[in-house]
């Protein structure tokens, strides 16, 4: 027992599981700056971004979050992407908020969002397979395979 419970910890130490995201939740009246949703309406699919300030944009779904961060002049004028100190997604299964960077992301899968089709996050590369397999989802990606011709190509349930 005492060897399995050292493991345990040693796992937990070098991060290979993930550890919820502290981020600060929506508020009541808190819009998304892509959409203009209300996001709180929208729990397990709020994403945020967090700036040094501790000022938060938080979003309907990661979808939106990306559309943010791939034109942040357009969207947070006055913002910098250096001033950035977390990005955060729910996590399908757990409703858990993760690191954005960490997250295995479905897309074409027959889970729709607040915004239609989306990116849905998952912790693991294992949760994103049987996700995909049980959802009938297209593709896994990582947060850099994420660009803004593709979130058009979501927006038009346009998948490959």
């Amino acid at each position: 027992m005492k060897t399995l419970l050292s493991a345990l910890l040693l796992l937990l130490a070098t991060g290979l599981f993930a550890q919820p995201l502290e981020l600060p939740p929506p508020g009541p009246r808190d819009t998304c700056p892509v959409c203009g949703m209300f996001v709180a309406k929208y729990p397990e699919w709020v994403a945020t971004v967090l700036y040094k300030n501790g000022h938060a944009h938080h979003f309907d779904g990661a979808k939106d979050l990306f559309k943010y961060l791939h034109d942040l002049p357009k969207w947070a004028p006055g913002h910098d992407p250096k001033d950035i100190t977390a990005i955060g997604v729910t996590e399908y299964y757990g409703l858990t908020r993760i690191d954005a960077h960490d997250a295995w992301y479905v897309i074409g899968s027959d889970i729709l969002g607040p915004m239609g089709h989306e990116l849905v996050p998952l912790e693991t590369k294992e949760d994103a397979e049987e996700f995909l397999q049980d959802h009938g989802g297209r593709q896994i990606l990582r947060f850099d395979q994420i660009s803004a011709p593709l979130l058009k190509k979501l927006d038009q349930g346009q998948f490959d």
